[in-house]
């Protein structure tokens, strides 16, 4: 697609269903429904949904689309308000489909839309079942899963396995019930804070324990996150079955799967870290079975802070997650562009051990979280904390809460290399929202929302976000000189041919034109300069090699190729021929934070550019 971006609402935004309460009850007129029993209730009660929303009808069939997918990730208060309340919205974002078709995104991903307190950004669940009346209902969910599909989009969501909010009927009914009955046993329990004390404290800022005192029930509670958050006990086959309901519901409207939050932490056994858990592992495998039997080409992406050694199991043999974030290669990245030495990434892929066919790793520059530093040592972690939080307020639990941005302060040349890491490396690329037109973040504001403060669309009120007055915003748009919504926005990067957001929509179309990136392998290559990041991808007839200059200085760099001897490269976005590649070391120059990516051709597909030979000194000379 190219051309400038349609205009978005339009015919599709009319047509849209007319509000209804957040459980789907309609407010008028009448339409198919599906009836599901509410878990934990005995059967006794019921959920109305709208009739399923099958995927399959926008799509072929392809059980492995995510491996070549560019994945975007949006927090819904954040990016568009449909309705002028002050906050982002479902409705807002099926108008801005548009965009996202044009940007060329492959699949969405939505932070938590469930009703919550939002005392932890919607990662508190009250209602699995529910939307939060702030984002709309479930026939807009329903309304967005129908506009996005039309548009080759798919739709997964966040899915909070590990804990409730404790505001949730749950865990109301929970901590009422005796002790030793099974209401009771649907949260972790025990009469003194000394069990498990070997698992970790997470946010470390905030949280003393791993426990906390209830004077309702009597006992304390477990939870490994915020104490508002109790943690569910797998132990108990109906916390199973109940999220296994709650699944279902939500693939039955349409979803294309689940970010599988906080996964590793399901399980608490003494004696151990209550991470990674062999019981843990089968539960995933269970939860991927009723996938694969009940809905064709879905995805399950775990969110498993943890070494790779650890990360691959949730893999399982290809049974049990599709996808897994890698990462410990995030924060790596930002120490070898500031080290201006490639060496840390080279050793994390190193340790990284092969997944099996029909997985893949989701690689990122930048989340709704803080940029942990939890997998890397002290002294990394000292270093890092050194070079991009030099304001204590950047500092968050083991991380930094930043943006792109702002960490890398705002260089084109470093935000376009970090990106063309990110796309090269094996696994598939999640842009976070508001990276692609390079938007800012305020250090401000409490907790994590320094990083989803609303999306800048425009240089008028409130950045195009909102029509609502300014008080009645989430939060404030940015408007400091350097990231405002009058200097930072889509509109006016749309009109500039070399804005960063132009580049990020022909670099994303160009990754897309080759699956070598999704589904090719990874050779590392030894230059001999360690200021280089050099590898090369591989898949049937395709051969690609990048090169990344990690310095703030040009560097020459010469690469064994001999491999290759007789390909001729041509560099990926100009499809400039570079001379062929001989048996002698190839001489490559990069500009400062430089990078080039090159098809390596065959002589047999077209013209190729002989080396210039050199002359030779005149042997006699009067």
């Amino acid at each position: 697609m190219s051309g400038e971006l349609p205009t978005p609402g339009g015919p599709d935004a009319a047509s849209l269903p007319e509000p209804r309460d957040p459980h789907g009850a309609t407010t008028g007129g009448s339409g198919d429904t599906t009836t599901l029993p509410t878990p934990g209730s005995g059967g006794s009660g019921a959920r109305e949904v709208p009739a399923p929303n099958h995927p399959n009808a926008w799509f072929e069939s392809d059980p492995l689309w995510f491996k070549t997918a560019v994945f975007y990730e949006i927090h819904l208060r954040g990016f568009f308000d449909g309705n002028n309340d002050g906050s982002g919205d479902i409705r807002g974002l099926t108008e801005k489909l548009d965009y996202l078709q044009w940007l060329g995104v492959d699949c969405i991903w939505l932070l938590p839309m469930y009703a919550s307190p939002l005392k932890d950004g919607g990662y508190d669940i009250a209602d699995f079942y529910a939307v939060h009346e702030d984002y709309g209902t479930i026939d807009d969910i329903r309304a967005l899963i129908e506009a996005a599909h039309e548009r080759g989009i798919r739709i997964i969501a966040d899915l909070v396995m590990n804990h409730t909010s404790s505001d949730h009927e749950w865990f109301q009914k929970a901590r009422s019930a005796p002790k030793g009955s099974p209401e009771r046993d649907w949260y972790v329990w025990n009469d003194d804070d000394e069990l498990y004390s070997e698992a970790r404290i997470i946010f470390v800022d905030t949280e003393p324990s791993n426990w906390t005192w209830d004077p309702v029930a009597g006992q304390y509670y477990w939870h490994r996150f915020f104490a508002h958050q109790p943690d569910l006990n797998y132990d108990n086959p109906d916390v199973q079955e109940a999220m296994l309901e709650a699944l279902r519901f939500w693939l039955d409207l349409g979803l294309d799967g689940f970010r599988l939050d906080a996964v590793p932490y399901l399980f608490e056994r003494p004696g151990t870290n209550g991470e990674n858990l062999p019981e843990t592992h089968e539960f995933l495998k269970r939860v991927r079975k009723e996938v694969d039997e009940g809905y064709q080409d879905r995805v399950l992406l775990a969110e498993a802070n943890q070494w790779p050694a650890d990360v691959v199991e949730y893999f399982g043999d290809g049974d049990e997650c599709h996808m897994a974030f890698h990462f410990p290669v995030m924060p790596r990245m930002f120490m070898s562009l500031r080290r201006e030495d490639a060496t840390p990434m080279y050793e994390i892929l190193e340790q990284t051990p092969d997944i099996p066919e029909n997985c893949q790793w989701g690689i990122f520059l930048r989340n709704h979280d803080e940029l942990t530093l939890e997998m890397v040592t002290d002294e990394e972690r000292d270093y890092m904390y050194g070079e991009y939080a030099k304001d204590p307020r950047m500092k968050l639990n083991v991380g930094i809460r930043r943006r792109l941005a702002p960490l890398l302060d705002n260089g084109r040349d470093e935000i376009e290399l970090m990106n063309a890491i990110m796309f090269s490396l094996p696994g598939s690329p999640v842009l976070y929202y508001g990276d692609e037109i390079g938007m800012g973040d305020n250090v401000y504001l409490g907790d994590r929302d320094g990083v989803r403060t609303p999306m800048q669309w425009t240089g008028d009120r409130n950045g195009g976000f909102s029509k609502a007055d300014f008080a009645q915003l989430y939060a404030p748009p940015l408007m400091d000189p350097v990231y405002s919504y009058q200097a930072v926005n889509v509109e006016a990067q749309l009109r500039t041919p070399t804005s960063l957001l132009r580049w990020m929509k022909r670099f994303i179309q160009l990754r897309k034109e080759h699956p070598v990136f999704g589904v090719g392998t990874y050779e590392p290559l030894s230059p001999s300069n360690s200021k280089v990041f050099a590898h090369v991808r591989r898949y049937e007839d395709d051969v690609v090699l990048c090169v990344h200059n990690m310095a703030r200085s040009a560097q020459a760099v010469e690469l064994d190729l001999s491999a290759f001897e007789g390909r001729c490269p041509e560099e990926m976005f100009g499809r400039t021929l570079f001379p062929r590649i001989g048996e002698l070391p190839y001489l490559l120059t990069l500009a400062p934070r430089g990078f080039f990516w090159f098809l390596l051709r065959n002589t047999d597909d077209g013209p190729v550019l002989e080396p210039v030979p050199a002359e030779k000194e005149p042997t006699d000379v009067a």
